[in-house]
């Protein structure tokens, strides 16, 4: 999900597919548990389908937790901490068991106390511990592959220093036989770790670090025979170190991504793109047409400015045609001229107090949009042609055709003259690279992007100083085929910039179909049930909280349960059921429940209007730093739901965004309830404004009786196997 990334309760984040695939069986199970509870009569069949699941999830995790203390055993540094959460989840299975077990079944079927889970709240509890310690269970195990990756690369990074001493073609046989032993493993594990990572961005930057070590195993082998056979000529020690540097660099980078730390000063930020600061600007602009009053002016004029900072790449650029160049410098002028005209009848608004935006603010904003829709158009069409152009011009490969032949004869000369027409064609596209990576659209291809610029800035060199060693040793097979090598190196990167190319392309003619409402599929709907179940339990909490209220009239207590009531409806959607159908149902559900908290909520917990003046300050404080929250968690997931999505995985990921902040909002509510509940008790509240005029019934949602569940597919293993295996042991019920 990317990025999205998925938080267990106990505030572990998921980052792997075989984790979050582990966990799909045992989270259908406890959502049937959770379910069955609603209905309070059930049949002889029905209660024992009930009590096999309970019993069957108990001896599934008494098995799971077993092979998690026999890793706990293997790897001191987590034993303490997989220790505790194998307990932990031991003493949930046995619970859930207990609850479920409904004693001999000699009640006739008509018996009204043919009833299970009398104590609701101890099953919710169960089954939260149970999915929480479970979730850190399977973190814990995960870093066991991390140690993995880490001590792989730990080896080959000392036989690497190794290699880059040697001083005989004997020593470097063998040393390089064991190097590659150890590329294998490590690429084995970099390789499964890429296929499982969740985030998209980390997945492309892993695949950008495992590409440069593979092509620089290579490099690195006819570079140092090189060297070895030519140990006075300082262009091939240039060309040799520059493969060592690039290799170290791939390898920290692995280990960045591993890790989720910083490993080196060299790694920067880059800044954001063209692409991704229009489409926030854009956002910005709609939003001044739900919030007159609460958008800065000063702000949106500073983001346009940043982003015609930014076009000034292009305009700037001495590969731009004349045309491009000039329709960018009008559309950003005209640009400039629609904020002025927004920002002048949005004034107006403002001081006529209107509360909606007036049709000529309506106007301004459309306008506003258009121009910058038209400026991005007209940005990609600059990028995409130049790449195109450059590309057709260097199929034949005349220059490095040059450089082989000019090299093989002897003549610096002529090697000079080409090595200076090779790092004219590396400027070019280094530019080029850069001006794609503005316009491609996702941050994976912006990886993309990024890893081809520092490639060609990397290889150019590297040719040159290859071009020159064999000049200077003509008759050297071994620099001829150095040199070989890395022009190699270069054609391939130009092929991947081909691709990169066709994918920036597919990416923006996709954006143009229009967004068709679609269903979670079978697969999606396991992808999300973890995250479903977690924003059903704090459903419950909020509906265990509401039903201790005395007045149950309260308009904070209505509109908390209408929150909660849309909320389970969110998570039925999850299941591929209830009464939003699709994924453009859920996104309006989603802001529309934004709009109630942020709308009302909010004002309500304000002192000056909802208590009396004898509530302590440190009471208002408490109960304002988590009201506090409430504007930015609302604000947050309305721009989610409007913010416009294209293909599959986009829209999936949009989903499974709007649940996870549904559910943090969840949190904030049900501890704005418990403090205001509290403060009801201890101090006497104004009725006046507290109290509904009117009563309230609750929306009865269609109860979910069923327990029919597909099990989920296993994703790559993460190193782990036992774990998975034992979790993919849970039989499944289907209860009729």
């Amino acid at each position: 999900m990317a990025s999205s990334h998925c938080t267990s309760d106990s505030g572990l984040e998921i980052k792997t597919r075989s984790v979050e695939q582990t966990l799909i069986p045992l989270v259908t199970q406890i959502t049937t548990l959770i379910n069955h509870k609603e209905k309070p009569k059930k049949s002889q069949k029905t209660l024992r389908a009930i009590q096999r699941v309970g019993q069957a999830v108990s001896l599934a995790v008494g098995r799971f937790v077993t092979v998690g203390e026999a890793i706990a055993s293997e790897n001191e540094e987590l034993k303490e901490e997989m220790y505790y959460a194998c307990q932990e989840a031991r003493r949930a299975g046995e619970s859930i068991a207990q609850l479920t077990d409904v004693g001999s079944f000699d009640q006739p079927e008509s018996d009204t106390r043919a009833t299970v889970y009398t104590d609701k709240t101890g099953m919710i509890k169960a089954a939260r511990l149970l999915l929480s310690s479970v979730t850190k269970v399977l973190v814990l195990a995960d870093r066991v592959v991390v140690k993995q990756i880490i001590s792989s690369r730990s080896k080959v990074l000392t036989t690497l220093e190794q290699l880059e001493k040697v001083s005989s073609f004997q020593e470097f046989v063998q040393i390089f036989s064991q190097f590659g032993n150890e590329m294998v493993e490590f690429a084995h594990l970099t390789g499964d770790r890429q296929n499982d990572l969740k985030d998209e961005k980390k997945k492309a930057r892993m695949a950008a670090a495992r590409a440069v070590l593979e092509k620089c195993t290579m490099m690195l082998l006819t570079a140092s025979k090189t060297c070895l056979r030519h140990p006075d000529c300082e262009s091939a020690r240039i060309n040799k170190g520059g493969v060592f540097h690039r290799m170290r660099l791939a390898l920290d980078q692995v280990i960045e991504i591993v890790t989720d730390s910083r490993q080196n000063g060299e790694n920067e930020i880059h800044p954001s793109s063209i692409y991704a600061d229009i489409n926030e600007f854009k956002m910005k602009i709609e939003s001044v047409r739900d919030n007159l009053q609460g958008i800065s002016k000063e702000s949106l004029a500073a983001m346009l400015e940043l982003i015609l900072e930014h076009t000034e790449d292009f305009t700037d650029s001495a590969y731009t045609s004349h045309e491009n160049r000039e329709r960018i410098v009008e559309l950003s002028r005209q640009a400039r001229l629609e904020l002025e005209q927004l920002v002048m009848v949005w004034t107006q608004a403002q001081c006529l107090k209107a509360k909606e935006a007036t049709e000529d603010t309506e106007l301004a904003i459309i306008k506003t949009r258009q121009c910058m829709s038209e400026l991005r158009r007209e940005l990609q069409n600059a990028a995409v042609q130049l790449a195109a152009d450059l590309l057709k011009c260097y199929t034949e490969h005349v220059v490095l055709k040059a450089l082989k032949v000019s090299g093989s004869e002897g003549n610096l000369e002529v090697v000079a003259e080409y090595t200076g027409k090779l790092s004219e064609q590396k400027e070019q596209l280094i530019e080029t690279c850069r001006l794609l990576r503005h316009i491609s659209g996702t941050e994976p291809l912006e990886i993309t992007c990024i890893h081809a610029e520092e490639t060609f800035q990397v290889i150019g060199p590297q040719i040159i100083s290859a071009a020159q060693t064999l000049a200077l040793h003509p008759s050297s097979k071994i620099a001829k085929e150095n040199l070989d090598v890395f022009c190699e190196a270069w054609e391939s990167q130009l092929n991947d910039m081909s691709i990169l190319l066709k994918e920036i392309n597919d990416k923006h003619n996709s954006n143009l179909k229009m967004v068709k409402a679609v269903k979670l599929d079978a697969e999606e709907q396991a992808k999300m049930a973890k995250l479903g179940l977690e924003l059903r339990l704090h459903t419950s909490d909020v509906d265990a909280e509401t039903e201790r209220w005395e007045d149950q009239d309260s308009e904070i207590l209505r509109q908390a349960q209408s929150m909660s009531s849309m909320a389970y409806s969110m998570y039925l959607f999850t299941r591929g059921e209830g009464l939003l159908k699709t994924t453009q149902d859920l996104f309006h559900q989603a802001e529309v429940s934004a709009q109630i908290v942020v709308g009302v909520l909010y004002i309500w917990v304000n002192p000056d209007l909802s208590f009396n003046s004898n509530i302590g300050e440190e009471e208002k404080t408490n109960l304002l730093l988590e009201a506090d929250k409430l504007p930015a968690l609302c604000h947050q997931q309305q721009m989610t739901s409007r913010t416009p999505v294209h293909g599959k995985a986009a829209i999936f990921t949009k989903v499974d965004t709007s649940i996870q902040e549904t559910k943090n909002v969840m949190t904030v509510l049900m501890k704005m309830l418990s403090l205001c509940y509290n403060l009801l008790k201890k101090y006497k509240m104004d009725r006046t404004f507290m109290s509904s005029p009117h009563g309230w019934r609750r929306n009865q949602l269609q109860t979910v009786t069923n327990g029919e569940s597909s099990e989920g597919k296993n994703g790559d293993t993460f190193g782990v196997k036992s774990l998975e295996r034992h979790m993919a042991n849970l039989t499944f019920l289907e209860s009729k």
